[in-house]
């Protein structure tokens, strides 16, 4: 028990200020999220893309697509206006932490394009998601999106 002593008081000073994943960084997450539905929903794709790591890798039906400018590249190929931006909303969220510095992310979005009254099913898109979150200097932000 002697020897074991220092080796368990050891364990406990370095476990103890170990960061972890805690209900702050949930909210964070939560937070770029509705900034970026704020974003999108005014046309704005470079307001949108902040919440996205320069490191992004982005996964669909089309491929992978790698970097933050080839991201954004490819949102305004797809959604060159406002017109075609509609309405974003994500739902159904549920943040699940993977470490200290770590998240995972996944949920539905749906999109609402058109005049409101005159909706159709062609002017609604919608799918899921699981995003992988990373906390840098820049806060929390997404780099790998898999968007189906």
């Amino acid at each position: 028990m002697r020897h074991g002593l220092p080796f368990l008081v050891v364990c406990i000073a370095t476990s103890c200020g170990t960061p972890v994943f805690g209900p702050e960084d949930e909210a964070a997450i939560r937070a770029v999220m509705a900034d970026q539905e704020v974003a999108w929903d005014r046309g704005d794709v470079g307001g949108f893309m902040e919440g996205y790591a320069d490191s992004v890798c982005f996964v669909n039906a089309r491929g992978t697509t790698c970097g933050k400018a080839a991201v954004t590249a490819n949102y305004r190929k797809h959604y060159p206006d406002k017109a075609a931006m509609g309405d974003l909303t994500f739902s159904d969220l549920e943040v699940v932490g993977a470490g200290p510095e770590h998240a995972w992310c996944t949920g539905k979005w749906q999109l609402v394009r058109g005049v409101a009254g005159a909706r159709s099913s062609a002017d609604t898109l919608g799918g899921g998601f699981s995003l992988l979150w990373a906390d840098g200097p820049s806060g929390w932000r997404i780099v790998r999106d898999h968007t189906y």
